[in-house]
């Protein structure tokens, strides 16, 4: 899909994500704001207090040089205390060495990582990737760069082609916040969700929600495969809907190489989480399908919602998000009525 600039429903999606950094962080006995002594490194539940002291939230939140640290810290006081209570959240490993360890990393691969992303895409990118190593360790991390890193390297696939053709991905393909977020806020809501409740969590196993963060991820690079290789291969390209000719890089567009791409993207990623141990073999092929079944649905929306009158809201990125909820959520069904998790 072409990338938009950032409209309202997009920014909608950073504060959101913002919300949920804000809500773990202020739960977690794993954050900067809790003594190293109460720290748990297990996915147990834990009673989690939040500080009363705002300097010390401004001080750990005021990262930008701007202040904002008396209004991160009314946030931060107003949904400490709904975050403990619905997620006492217990984190595989502790925030602050996840930051360090994801500081390391970053700068380690900070040549590679500013070509697929922008200065601000880069800065959230470093907040997802603490926060999800804390919840998954290293395995959630390596997740996600694997997909970042494959869907950059499809992205570039015939680049110049489709820079010609007015089709190709904005900024060079580099990624900002919005495409951080649309991307990957689904999972890692998932993978939140996977270490809360001691192994269940609102009545669903945690390798349920393991499967979803994969599925997630799975079903994003599924859509990336599908329109990057459509463009730069399809041969006959055509509505969805109607089965109308259409130019390649058209809302709704689809192609048989693209949808054969679609079948690889996503089973590529899914065997990936079945190598690190994050789902099973059976795993494998609902993540697959859920990849493939939310693609589709995707080329749907955008082909009757996208870009049509009172739908100006639905933007790549919403529509990217969207994306991955249903792919998290066909394996959500997947593992719980056909796994049996």
């Amino acid at each position: 899909m072409r990338t938009s600039c950032t409209t309202t429903p997009t920014r909608s999606l950073v504060v959101m994500a913002a919300i949920l950094i804000l809500m773990i962080a202020a739960a977690s006995p794993c954050s900067a704001f809790v003594p190293t002594s109460q720290i748990q490194r297990t996915a147990a539940v834990s009673s989690a207090s939040f500080p009363s002291s705002p300097s010390s939230t401004q001080l750990a939140l005021d990262i930008s040089g701007e202040n904002i640290g008396a209004t991160t810290s009314l946030i931060a006081t107003a949904v400490g205390p709904i975050a403990s209570s619905l997620f006492a959240y217990g984190g595989n490993v502790p925030l602050w060495q996840s930051c360090a360890l994801n500081a390391v990393l970053f700068g380690t691969l900070r040549s590679k990582l500013n070509k697929m992303l922008t200065a601000e895409g880069f800065a959230h990118a470093f907040a997802l990737g603490t926060l999800l190593w804390t919840t998954l360790g290293w395995r959630g991390w390596t997740l996600c760069v694997m997909y970042l890193f494959l869907g950059q390297a499809v992205t570039k696939v015939k680049f110049q082609e489709k820079e010609k053709a007015g089709i190709a991905e904005a900024r060079g393909g580099r990624r900002g916040p919005e495409n951080v977020w649309g991307s990957a806020l689904t999972g890692l809501i998932c993978a939140a969700c996977s270490v809360q409740g001691g192994g269940s969590f609102l009545g669903i196993s945690s390798d349920v929600y393991l499967l979803a963060y994969v599925a997630s991820l799975a079903t994003k690079l599924a859509d990336t495969f599908a329109s990057e290789i459509g463009k730069a291969y399809g041969k006959t390209t055509f509505l969805i809907t109607t089965f109308e000719r259409v130019k390649p890089g058209t809302e709704g567009a689809v192609s048989a190489e693209g949808t054969a791409a679609a079948v690889v993207g996503g089973l590529l990623l899914s065997l990936f989480g079945y190598a690190i141990h994050l789902i099973s073999w059976p795993g494998v092929i609902v993540s697959t399908i859920a990849a493939f079944l939310a693609t589709n649905a995707e080329s749907l929306i955008g082909a009757t919602l996208q870009e049509k009158e009172g739908f100006e809201f639905m933007t790549n990125e919403v529509v990217n998000f969207i994306n991955t909820l249903i792919g998290a959520f066909i394996a959500i069904l997947g593992g719980v009525l056909i796994l049996g998790m």
